[in-house]
């Protein structure tokens, strides 16, 4: 088609497949069950069970995938409250992951952030999460992360019900969710295997830019 000055845009293949009513084109998507939502605008969230929020809105321009260092964490939580902590790089997509034994403790979870990011810190610039309470001990994380000399790294945070500014982190997750899903034990008989499963969708290498 595009030899012959033809050009077609994401958003109508999508809408080509969202019309079909037979469902027989959405079966071949990754997500068959996927809807875009439309966005619409939302206020500022003021978060009361996060202590010393920084809202994603005070975020540097430049953390939007323009540079090394700049990461969105979540959490893929299971039917029996076990959790995978996913970290991701916004410019190079480097995943990584580590199964929580203590699940959403908020303590436990801050040092396997730091414990994950600490070999990288001296490059580390943003954190985006959301306002889960499993992340109200960031201050630890800014904390664990910090080097004398250089700017602290900040853990920002999302509006309420706004995936989509940690999307990449989110697209992530459910690709994940296709080899672990959630309703499975992560830590159960029902895990075996998970390292081979995470290895499809993990990446950890150093990108240094010196």
């Amino acid at each position: 088609m595009a030899k012959e000055g033809i050009s077609v845009s994401i958003q109508t293949v999508y809408n080509i497949i969202n019309v079909d009513e037979s469902g027989e084109l959405r079966c071949h998507r990754r997500h068959p069950d996927f809807r875009r939502r439309p966005k619409v605008e939302h206020k500022p969230t003021k978060a009361t069970n996060i202590p010393n929020r920084t809202s994603i809105y005070d975020r540097p321009a430049e953390a939007d995938s323009k540079r090394f260092s700049d990461f969105e964490m979540d959490l893929i939580v299971d039917a029996y409250g076990h959790a995978i902590l996913v970290l991701l790089e916004r410019m190079t997509g480097i995943v990584m992951m580590e199964k929580l034994p203590y699940g959403k403790r908020v303590k436990p979870l801050s040092k396997a952030v730091v414990r994950m990011l600490y070999a990288y810190r001296k490059y580390l610039k943003t954190i985006t999460t959301d306002n889960g309470s499993e992340f109200a001990a960031h201050l630890d994380i800014t904390a664990g992360l910090r080097i004398k000399g250089l700017d602290d790294v900040t853990v920002y945070f999302a509006d309420s019900y706004c995936s989509w500014q940690k999307g990449t982190v989110e697209n992530v997750n459910k690709l994940i969710s296709q080899y672990i899903p959630q309703k499975s034990q992560i830590f159960g008989k029902e895990s075996v295997g998970l390292g081979e499963k995470c290895r499809f969708v993990s990446i950890f290498y150093t990108y240094i830019d010196k």
